[in-house]
């Protein structure tokens, strides 16, 4: 009984410990998971770049910005109905603000290309960065301010009122990283190899490099 008494005592006594180590944690440093809505153009590609970036915890491609309601991607890239493809971004604050985001968004795109991104043209695939308030719409207009006067061109990306964003279907989610194989011009290949013939066929890392330089980021060939 003695013995089955004080393994007793230091369980308690180590069950205390803990949740004393837990309340007296600095609750700054536990971190708060935010999003961020930007389009970019082909959202397979803004998908990609930002899953590598630390701190993002996940990048889903999606729909927004329009009128049309449960939208599909064959509506959307029709054109019509107002919706940009756009990625939701979910990260970590403690370990990367909004700020850095939107710096890195900015250097991954054509931000003086009003019609569309690359060889995407089209409502559809321009870029964007949408906010839901003030704070938001203070922080994306300094990125802005900052990305111009470092290009020394004007940047047409314009900042939008969030609106509803709706997933786009599950054979887009991930694509760069895919298995599956798809027909394309190149014969049937796996989604991962399509997505790197696509990116680089379409002109996306060149563009940006000739824009940006050592600036961009996520460009491949950087």
């Amino acid at each position: 009984m003695k013995n089955l008494s004080y393994s007793f005592k230091s369980i308690t006594l180590a069950i205390a410990l803990t949740l004393g180590f837990i309340l007296h944690c600095d609750p700054a440093s536990a971190g708060k998971n935010e999003t961020l809505v930007v389009a970019g153009g082909c959202f397979w590609c803004v998908e990609s770049d930002f899953e590598s970036v630390p701190g993002v915890i996940e990048a889903v491609s999606g729909y927004t910005g329009g009128t049309v309601a449960n939208p599909t991607y064959k509506i959307v890239s029709k054109g019509g109905s107002g919706h940009f493809e756009a990625v939701k971004i979910t990260y970590d604050s403690a370990k990367i603000d909004r700020s850095k985001l939107l710096d890195l968004f900015l250097r991954s795109v054509d931000v003086t290309d009003a019609g569309g991104q690359f060889c995407d043209r089209g409502d559809s695939y321009r870029t964007a960065i949408f906010v839901s308030n003030q704070a938001e719409l203070d922080i994306a207009n300094a990125a802005i301010s900052k990305a111009q006067a470092e290009l020394g061109q004007k940047i047409v990306t314009p900042v939008l009122n969030a609106k509803t964003f709706y997933v786009a279907e599950a054979n887009h989610q991930n694509y760069y990283k895919g298995n599956k194989r798809v027909l394309t011009r190149f014969g049937p290949v796996k989604q991962s190899t399509a997505y790197e013939k696509y990116r680089k066929g379409c002109g996306r890392d060149a563009k940006v490099l000739a824009l940006w330089d050592s600036a961009a980021p996520f460009a491949q060939g950087h």
